[in-house]
């Protein structure tokens, strides 16, 4: 990916899966080293989760400054909170911290959601079932699944 400054005609090359951007003089920055850290984290939280997972084990520094900073993760937890309500507000009662939080709950609520939205209604068996679509629920919260779907 090519990028042109409007200040500065050089012209810099960003190569994915690194944490630097490289200059024609061969010379790489990063931009979490350079900005304010206030800016890196505003930077950060808007990336969606598997964006922001990814940042994560892209460079030491960003690594440091995403795993460091609870609230980047707080506003993808309330995503899940809204279909895992009970897990969240235990997990949050117990202490862990938000990312903790959303690893423990993350793939529970996206079942849930999508069976909420009728994925799972026309399969006939298991080789029809989607990758990534199993999740062990505990009995309460099959309970509240089944609720939903008799209310609909």
């Amino acid at each position: 990916m090519q990028y042109v400054s409007k200040r500065n005609r050089n012209t810099s090359t960003f190569s994915e899966g690194s944490c630097s951007l490289i200059s024609r003089e061969g010379q790489g920055y990063n931009f979490a080293d350079i900005l304010p850290p206030e800016i890196s984290l505003e930077i950060f939280s808007k990336l969606d989760v598997k964006s922001l997972c990814s940042a994560a084990v892209t460079c030491k520094l960003w690594n440091n400054i995403i795993e460091n900073s609870d609230h980047l993760w707080r506003n993808h937890c309330l995503t899940v909170r809204a279909i895992c309500q009970r897990e969240v507000d235990e997990d949050r009662g117990d202490g862990f911290s938000w990312k903790v939080t959303l690893v423990r709950n993350y793939w529970k609520g996206c079942v849930k959601r999508e069976w909420l939205n009728g994925r799972y209604s026309n399969i006939r068996s298991s080789h029809e079932l989607p990758n990534k679509s199993m999740y062990p629920l505990d009995a309460e919260t099959w309970g509240k699944i089944l609720e939903a779907e008799l209310e609909r």
